[in-house]
């Protein structure tokens, strides 16, 4: 991993590209966050991020969550889920990360749920969609969005704060535009008709954030960029 003082640099090169975004596209940058995905790095990666104030990381996989859970409450970091959740690993999950990202199908939503309630917790969550209609990716197709939500906003235990996705692995950055184009047309349809706020839309990676941008993401998800190469 890189140290801190690359880390600091890297930090800088994006949020430069993300201010620069937002003014091409006539945004607010207060409106963009970025979250340092942590994945496959030591805990020291938790504390690199709230050295320089941010509030939470991202992490794949649950165990890593666990691995990394003393570092981030040292550092007062929460955590949010962005990889692919088992059932079997909803209840960890639950317990140990702020919000979880990748909501993407009912089972997993009503378990959550149940959980939840029995630690008396409130579950941010977003919903996951395969807004790309990527084989190779998870998520709920966009067709079943509008009676997924309904049944979400239905729970007690659980709020939904929005949206998530990831592009098809494509050469051609139009791919991607037309992937959060079609998450936000969606987003904004569904919150028309369900009459119900939707304001998180985390779309967008290093590679490809001024298009998420100027297509509405709220939140980029950066890891390599900032903390070098994963092993």
């Amino acid at each position: 991993m890189v140290s801190f003082e690359e880390f600091e640099s890297n930090v800088r090169i994006i949020q430069e590209r993300v201010v620069a975004a937002c003014e091409a596209s006539g945004r607010d940058p207060g409106k963009v966050s970025i979250l340092p995905v942590t994945k496959t790095h030591p805990g020291a990666a938790v504390a690199f991020a709230a050295r320089l104030g941010f509030k939470s990381v991202g992490e794949n996989r649950v165990q890593e969550v666990l691995d990394k859970r003393d570092a981030a409450e040292e550092s007062l970091v929460d955590f949010e889920l962005i990889g692919h959740l088992q059932s079997n690993k909803a209840k960890q999950a639950v317990e140990t990360s702020a919000r979880i990202q990748s909501v993407d199908s009912e089972k997993l939503m009503r378990r959550i749920d149940r959980i939840a309630g029995e630690i008396g917790k409130k579950q941010r969550i977003l919903i996951q969609v395969n807004a790309g209609d990527d084989p190779a990716k998870f998520g709920i197709r966009c067709g079943e969005l509008e009676p997924f939500l309904s049944k979400a906003l239905d729970l007690e235990n659980v709020f939904v704060e929005g949206l998530m996705t990831i592009a098809p692995l494509d050469d051609d950055l139009e791919v991607a535009r037309q992937t959060f184009r079609r998450l936000r047309e969606i987003r904004d349809a569904v919150s028309a008709s369900l009459q119900v706020e939707l304001p998180e839309l985390s779309m967008g990676m290093t590679g490809d954030l001024e298009i998420a941008i100027a297509e509405g993401s709220t939140q980029i998800r950066v890891g390599s960029a900032l903390y070098g190469k994963r092993d």
